[in-house]
């Protein structure tokens, strides 16, 4: 991410944006802070930051090799749950999955919904899907895969 975009911070974006009597006046001052990475480009770069191979990628993330190369091409769109199975299976930080959803559309983790809050503490805990999965499955939550 260029540092133009790491400049402000979102909080600072937010208030402005609330505070702007012009809607185009402030997209317009504020284009270079606007996001417009794809979901394909910021998987590239999170795969990027680990030393496995996509082969080792698509096991510790439950997904088939095909499924895979086929998000990493931008041929498939994944849900919220499997793009959580391809975080925990780089390994991703708690702050990379949240960016990732987001860029995606999707809600970020919640710490005060119970599924989400067991996902987030294998991420932030550095739990394999497995043991993710075994943790949400006795708790009674739907697993990721």
């Amino acid at each position: 991410m260029d540092l133009i975009h790491e400049s402000k911070k979102t909080d600072d974006i937010r208030k402005e944006l609330t505070e702007a009597p012009d809607l185009n006046e402030y997209l317009s001052e504020n284009q270079a802070y606007f996001s417009s990475e794809s979901v394909q480009e910021l998987l590239n770069e999170l795969y990027q930051k680990t030393d496995m191979t996509k082969a080792e990628l698509a096991r510790r993330s439950g997904v088939s090799s095909v499924y895979l190369h086929q998000l990493f091409a931008g041929k498939r769109n994944p849900s919220r749950d499997r793009l959580l199975c391809l975080a925990i299976g780089m390994g991703s930080t708690f702050e990379d999955t949240q960016r990732l959803l987001r860029q995606s559309g999707f809600a970020e983790l919640y710490a005060r919904d119970k599924r989400d809050a067991i996902i987030l503490y294998g991420i932030t805990h550095h739990q394999k899907l497995q043991e993710v999965n075994d943790a949400l499955f006795d708790q009674g939550e739907n697993t990721l895969v």
